[in-house]
């Protein structure tokens, strides 16, 4: 079936519904996700301890070995997964290294849905003491790279030890707050 006609089959199937009163009474309540938090606090938490563990497997990533991307990969997950895995084969076959270490300096909640599992948060990421050069030792990145990056992070409930997974990651528009 294509697109439109199930969107066209899904928007009579609605129409007939609210004409025919057919809807559930009284109407369900939508039940909580499978990710089990109860507060907004312990989603932030796991939420937090699933980024540190993402940046603490990137810390370990050598670009010349790609089972040193696993654990990078058992934090992430959707497009943000595609996008590490496509970046981490680019860059090992451009011959590129990766020096020094990403910090995560500080995190804070923006929302939990408790209904989906989803989990938001902004972070600060310290960027600093890495540096990306190519084989020939030639420096990746430019002399003007600002040395801490303000982010807001997607997380998404995931078969993780936090029982999250990192989905998404971009750059917040207000970099003067990290």
């Amino acid at each position: 079936m294509t697109g439109r006609r199930r969107l066209t089959t899904i928007v009579i199937l609605a129409v007939a519904c609210a004409a025919t009163g057919c809807a559930p009474s009284p109407a369900p309540s939508p039940s909580p996700s499978s990710s089990g938090f109860t507060s907004d606090a312990e989603a932030f938490a796991a939420a937090e301890a699933t980024y540190r563990a993402y940046v603490d497997a990137l810390n370990q990533v050598d670009l010349a070995d790609p089972t040193t991307f696993e654990p990078v990969f058992a934090w992430s997950g959707g497009s943000l997964e595609e996008a590490d895995r496509q970046s981490f084969e680019t860059a090992r076959e451009n011959g590129l290294i990766i020096g020094g270490d990403f910090r995560v300096v500080t995190t804070s909640g923006v929302d939990w849905d408790r209904y989906t599992g989803s989990v938001r948060l902004h972070a600060c990421l310290d960027v600093s003491a890495t540096e990306i050069t190519g084989a020939a030792g030639n420096r990746q990145q430019g002399e003007d790279r600002e040395p801490r990056v303000a982010l807001i992070l997607t997380l998404s409930p995931g078969d993780t030890a936090t029982r999250l997974r990192l989905t998404d990651t971009q750059p917040r528009e207000d970099q003067t707050l990290c």
